[in-house]
């Protein structure tokens, strides 16, 4: 055999060993991950769901589970008033914004003929030991009996209007001698649930202790709510980016950070090492909304994920520990348990959020003055009324 016949069988031979390498990985991944438990094909479902959610879907034991059923779950994450205003639906089998008043808003665009809620997480504020000390000092915050961390919003309000920093309250010299605002940073009020379930607390304790629900209302507080978020700077899109700032970054760059309480409480459940440390304090705001993650499914496999993620005791498990809680409430304490945690108690004082439309035109107001160069909120001062009774939670 000629040479040049060696070489071409050679060449042919590294050709069919790279092509077969090639096979493997990719067919391994187009066949082999594509079956169900009972061999069939999965069938792939896609959804668009709120960012503090990605970690859960991304899950391999949540992967295992739908796959068990027959499906692949494919998620991409927005905020969950892109999804209701600006998000291209087309070819998406569900929708899982993290706000019950944006997904009734989609079910009546799209035309979904139910919802299912899953779970529901307290809206709540990450934070500092010192910084909890220097707000109870100030009367600002305070200590239930169970140990929770409270923070009045009328008495916040009053001071965030005062212009009030860090380093001009008592003892902050050993504390927190920072010359920052009192602000809790939030997500960015023209994209993110949790910054409008903030700016739904603020306005209700604005309003007198009274949801929202008139033009002349929203005219006379649109100005102090709107330097809540104006006078923060930059505000990430997605509920993860502060969340992952205040776990590394510390004290100095997020004193307060605007979170849903899954967020803390999946961290120190995480399999991996938590980032929660011991000078870290999950506070409430007082009152505070609970976020009712809501499923809108736009075809018949997203019907059935909605399902699956109510009824399946496995999913509800995993849903807790990632913080979330369930319709089941002993899902939930279970896992805390299991987990060496306290049980945080269920927040009484729960306001309702504003109708979608509501929410929607005072986030439209503000946003426009994100577009006026050296546009500012003029504060006006808080109200200091008692906190009307909470409704129950969502089931």
């Amino acid at each position: 055999m000629s040479a040049t016949a060696k070489r071409g069988i050679a060449i042919g031979l590294a050709v069919l060993l790279i092509v077969g390498i090639v096979f493997a990985i990719f067919g391994g991944r187009l066949f082999g991950a594509s079956k169900s438990a009972g061999g069939g094909p999965l069938t792939v479902v896609t959804g668009v769901i709120g960012s503090e959610k990605a970690p859960f879907f991304a899950d391999a034991g949540v992967k295992k589970i739908f796959a068990s059923k027959g499906y692949d779950v494919e998620v991409t994450t927005a905020g969950s008033r892109q999804i209701a205003t600006s998000v291209n639906l087309k070819g998406v089998d569900f929708v899982f914004p993290s706000s019950a008043p944006a997904a009734q808003k989609i079910k009546l665009e799209t035309g979904a003929s139910t919802t299912f809620a899953p779970f529901y997480s307290p809206m709540a504020i990450a934070t500092f030991k010192p910084i909890v000390q220097l707000l109870s000092a100030a009367g600002i915050a305070n200590q239930d009996a169970t140990g929770t961390w409270h923070l009045d919003i009328a008495k916040y309000l009053q001071a965030v209007a005062a212009g009030t920093r860090w380093n001009q309250l008592p003892g902050a010299a050993n504390l927190y001698n920072s010359s920052r605002s009192i602000l809790i940073s939030s997500t960015d009020i023209r994209q993110s649930n949790s910054a409008a379930m903030y700016l739904a607390i603020a306005s209700y304790v604005a309003n007198n202790d009274s949801v929202v629900d008139s033009q002349a209302d929203e005219d006379a507080l649109i100005d102090q709510a709107g330097s809540l978020f104006l006078e923060q700077g930059f505000s990430a899109s997605s509920s993860e980016e502060p969340f992952d700032d205040y776990l590394s970054q510390g004290i100095g760059s997020k004193p307060m950070v605007m979170i849903y309480e899954a967020q803390f409480l999946g961290e120190e459940m995480s399999a991996q090492k938590s980032a929660i440390t011991p000078d870290m304090v999950l506070m409430y705001p007082d009152p505070t909304v609970f976020s009712k993650h809501t499923v809108v499914p736009l075809t018949k496999a997203g019907t059935a994920i909605g399902q699956l993620l109510v009824d399946d005791p496995k999913l509800a498990k995993l849903e807790a520990i990632y913080g979330f809680r369930p319709a089941n409430a002993s899902v939930f304490k279970d896992a805390l348990t299991e987990h060496k945690l306290a049980v945080p108690p269920l927040p009484v004082n729960v306001i309702d959020p504003p109708s979608y439309e509501t929410l929607e035109s005072m986030i439209e107001q503000i946003s426009t003055r994100y577009d006026s160069p050296g546009a500012s909120a003029t504060p006006t001062p808080g109200t200091t009324t008692d906190p009307s009774p909470s409704p129950t939670p969502p089931q």
